[in-house]
């Protein structure tokens, strides 16, 4: 039952705010909007407010914006299809960037939640240089080698960094005290240390920087699984469909909320990514499309566009349909 309101929760949240993104930016570039749907099936509540019906559907699993002339010819003055190729672009794009803030504002909690490494020591490795050279928990470093010390990546790159065949000299404050001690780090794991444990303290300032940089990590992950994909590195037994995406939820739903809230921002950079990927039936190849008409000055044959599109669905969902059965594989429900 965890697992299920976890993935409901994620899935909902993704998807809904994905299209959230479309609706708003439909509103503000004048296109009609139909319908927007929370969920899928079934409509169990509908309300007509201006000339959009808003409607809640039985399957919690994510929504749609259906736009006045998005997927047929309408020859409304505020159809999707009579609005300038830069507006389309705009309304296309939002629901990527939508996911992209969603993964900063979730992972900006998460980094508040878990906290930021500090210039205080919280403890130290047992049987360490940094135990041997007497620093104690509650010690601050300040400078290292000279240099001054702001953050913990300072400490870590100056340590990290350093000739392991040398002594270090470190200044702490203790007490309001000024100290100066030398130590000689030792290799560990390939990593250059002197067994000092940072404390974690929270802020809004170091949370939003942790969100940032979490977000933009995943990002670079992406990148780094497209380029993989070139190089013919990565399999189907590499990817994961929505059987797989569950069973992770689960996972990291029984780790904690904070956990799941890691995965929904990675899931959130994951689906804004993917769907920016010029891949007929993709808002990436919509993108793709509407700038090949700004470069011409008129629009693609729409029915070859639709065409191209409905390729693209067919071998999305042929690929979806071998990477669960992966799925099942490997989480041995088969």
């Amino acid at each position: 039952m965890q697992t299920a309101i976890a993935a409901i929760f994620v899935f909902l949240l993704v998807i809904l705010l994905h299209e959230l993104g479309h609706f708003i930016v439909a509103k503000l570039v004048g296109i009609k909007v139909n319908e927007f749907s929370i969920g899928m099936g079934p409509k169990i509540f509908q309300k007509t407010k201006g000339e959009t019906q808003y409607t809640l559907r039985i399957l919690p699993i994510g929504g749609y914006c259906k736009m006045e002339g998005e997927d047929e010819n309408s020859e409304d003055p505020r159809s999707f299809s009579k609005v300038s190729p830069i507006a389309r672009i705009a309304v296309v794009a939002a629901g990527a960037i939508m996911n992209f803030v969603l993964a900063l504002i979730v992972l900006t909690i998460v980094s508040f939640n878990v906290g930021a490494p500090s210039i205080t020591i919280d403890d130290l490795v047992e049987n360490s240089p940094a135990e041997a050279a007497g620093i104690l928990p509650g010690d601050k470093v300040t400078a290292i080698n000279g240099i001054k010390i702001n953050n913990w990546d300072n400490i870590s790159n100056a340590i990290g960094e350093s000739n392991p065949e040398k002594e270090i000299d470190i200044t702490l404050l203790r007490d309001n005290e000024e100290l100066n001690l030398t130590i000689k780090p030792i290799i560990e794991d390939g990593r250059t240390i002197i067994g000092i444990i940072p404390r974690y303290e929270k802020s809004v300032s170091s949370a939003i920087k942790g969100g940032i940089d979490n977000t933009v990590f995943f990002i670079d992950v992406m990148f780094d699984f497209i380029k993989s994909l070139f190089k013919g590195e990565v399999t189907t037994n590499d990817l994961s469909g929505p059987i797989g995406v569950i069973s992770e939820i689960g996972k990291a739903a029984d780790s904690g909320f904070t956990n799941l809230l890691f995965l929904l921002g990675f899931i959130s950079v994951n689906l804004g990514f993917f769907n920016l990927l010029p891949i007929p039936a993709l808002d990436g190849s919509r993108i793709l499309f509407l700038l090949l008409e700004l470069v011409r000055g008129k629009p693609i044959n729409p029915d070859k566009e639709g065409f191209i599109h409905m390729i693209g669905f067919f071998l999305l969902i042929a690929l979806m349909l071998i990477v669960t059965y992966k799925d099942l594989i490997r989480i041995n429900i088969l």
